[in-house]
């Protein structure tokens, strides 16, 4: 075990069993105990205890609802990250059981009404990142989010991914869009497998919206071949809603286990940007993150060695390496 490993597993349940899980090789018996210690311990723990008796947290769906929008909040870079939806997102990434959570989709089918025109929790709204969020985190808990499958489905734009302004007339994908609907596509396809009757098309979807990023390489307009966005390389945990070319590597590298290939050679230049990131000591730095209000610190300050990011960065470069323990 080199000293990198070692320092990740000298880390919160919620990273080190996907240290043992991802880069260390542990028995599946070892990373999935130290897993059941998230909702008990640490981070896990720490935020399930903010979740409110009507199952929401902060009392709103995506934003809390204390939240002005016409308030000085409301004018400030970035957005809360305490309601509800951010909260589930954080729990599922972890790896918390959904078991902890009890009713919690029970609650929020009764309870919970997204900002936009007081929609039901679980029915979605017009937002593809939310729905996708929702996706995921629906399947995890068990709610019935067919509908929102569909919607995706339906949703999808002719270049093969997906842009949020859709409904203000958006017909070019975006790169923070697209990566967030496949992810979510992705979770709810490890929760839900092939029983699930719109599984082929949720694939093919997904599949789609892969080849829209890997298409520009991950970094690049097709248009012209500059840079996406100084975003693309900047890298920082929490990832929240943003693309990253880290995040979509660690999303190429699971659904690449997932559907048994091998990584594409058109993320060969992402790659290398994230190996120039890595320290002489094996680990990445902290960037700025996503400004805006949180329950409490979930990595370091910017400018700081964070095990989050080491984690992602690591298992991504053992991945396209091909020296990973999993």
């Amino acid at each position: 075990m080199d000293d990198v490993d070692a320092w990740l597993l000298d880390s919160d349940p919620a990273i080190r069993w996907q240290v043992e899980r991802d880069l260390v090789g542990a028995p599946a018996e070892v990373w999935q105990a130290t897993r059941g210690r998230v909702a008990t311990e640490g981070l896990g723990a720490a935020l399930l205890a903010h979740q409110d008796p009507d199952g929401q947290w902060a009392g709103g769906a995506y934003f809390p609802g204390d939240f002005a929008f016409d308030g000085p909040e409301a004018s400030e870079p970035g957005q809360p990250y305490t309601a509800t939806t951010w909260s589930l997102n954080s729990l599922r990434e972890w790896g918390v059981d959904a078991a902890a959570l009890g009713d919690t989709a029970a609650r929020l089918a009764a309870n919970s009404r997204w900002e936009y025109d007081d929609l039901p929790y679980w029915a979605g709204e017009v937002d593809c990142c939310i729905n996708a969020f929702t996706l995921a985190n629906g399947a995890w808990l068990g709610a019935d989010v067919d509908g929102i499958a569909q919607w995706l489905l339906d949703h999808q734009l002719d270049d093969g991914g997906w842009n949020c302004d859709w409904v203000d007339g958006a017909t070019v994908s975006s790169f923070h869009s697209t990566l967030n609907v496949i992810d979510g596509l992705l979770h709810h396809e490890v929760l839900t497998g092939e029983r699930h009757p719109l599984a082929s098309l949720l694939r093919a979807a997904r599949h789609r919206g892969a080849e829209y990023l890997l298409d520009r390489r991950l970094l690049f307009r097709k248009s012209d071949g500059s840079s996406v966005g100084p975003w693309a390389t900047a890298f920082a945990y929490p990832f929240r809603w943003r693309y990253s070319s880290l995040r979509a590597l660690d999303h190429l590298r699971a659904a690449a286990l997932l559907d048994g290939t091998t990584p594409d050679g058109r993320a060969a230049e992402a790659i290398e940007v994230v190996r120039a990131a890595r320290g002489a000591d094996g680990r990445w730095v902290q960037g700025e993150r996503p400004p805006g209000r949180q329950w409490f610190e979930l990595d370091v300050p910017a400018g700081e060695p964070s095990r989050w990011l080491t984690l992602v960065g690591t298992r991504v470069l053992r991945w396209w390496d091909g020296d990973g323990a999993r």
